[in-house]
């Protein structure tokens, strides 16, 4: 009998627990397996070899806890790991493993939310480097022009619980009065963090009432709910009793205490 599979769920540290919270709702019989590398997070600001290799270690050791498809719940990751991981490892040591990413889905339907066709992307410097979404997103709408804004300091913010304090309302108008200088046009906001979702509130207070500020959770959720329909050899190997794990490379203890924050509950993990 083919052993069960959990969906595993990475990211550097607790920003995709905001996308794992979304899969959950849309997918709720599934059993999950989270792993946050909070000892080395974040990324952002990592070269693209050793987002690989830490991106890499993580997706080995979900698969080492039976998952058959893994979902990188990071930008930073699905930008500067994803394709090599899928082109290169996955071939060659595990051909029936999958492993997908936030910035396709994103990108596939980005074009359903701006009429002007300019749309601003705030990320991690890591993912704006990459240039990931301005090559995505041509794909799919070459009429779209995309203005592009880092944002190095929300992480650190809300990984300190601050991002709801009035500390962070310097930073949070500074990067958006950047992006908006770019083109007085934009009329639709990506966070391509899955960590700014928790920025909203102020968001909302900053940038103009008529912009669509997109998070991907959603969008992630239906993705996925769209891939495993059209992938019944992945869907059957899954597990379904609706079973949930939560991992770090950190500390348990202080990863519970921010956890929730992100994923709307109460969590206790385990020492990757």
């Amino acid at each position: 009998m083919q052993q069960q599979s959990p969906i595993g769920i990475f990211d550097s540290g607790y920003g995709g627990l905001t996308v794992f919270r979304s899969i959950a709702e849309k997918l709720p019989a599934y059993d999950y397996i989270y792993l946050g590398d909070n000892a080395r997070s974040p990324y952002g600001d990592h070269s693209f070899d050793t987002i690989y290799r830490y991106t890499l270690e993580c997706v080995e050791w979900l698969f080492s806890k039976g998952c058959k498809l893994v979902i990188l719940a990071c930008n930073t990751a699905s930008a500067k790991a994803l394709r090599t991981i899928q082109q290169k490892d996955l071939p060659l040591k595990y051909p029936d493993r999958r492993v997908l990413g936030v910035i396709r889905p994103t990108a596939e339907v980005i074009g359903n939310f701006t009429s002007s066709k300019q749309v601003g992307v705030m990320g991690t410097r890591g993912t704006i480097n990459s240039k990931s979404y301005l090559l995505e997103i041509n794909k799919f709408f070459p009429d779209i022009e995309v203005h592009q804004q880092a944002c190095p300091m929300w992480v650190p913010i809300i990984e300190n619980n601050e991002h709801l304090q009035p500390g962070a309302d310097f930073f949070v108008k500074e990067y958006c009065e950047a992006l908006l200088a770019q083109s007085a046009e934009i009329d639709c906001v990506l966070l391509a963090c899955t960590h700014y979702p928790l920025l909203l509130p102020k968001l909302k207070t900053v940038l103009p009432s008529d912009i669509n500020i997109l998070t991907q959770g959603e969008i992630v959720a239906t993705s996925l709910v769209d891939y495993l329909q059209r992938h019944p050899e992945i869907e059957e190997q899954l597990g379904k009793n609706n079973l949930k794990s939560f991992y770090t490379s950190g500390d348990p203890e202080a990863f519970d205490e921010h956890a929730s924050i992100f994923f709307g509950e109460a969590l206790q993990s385990s020492k990757m």
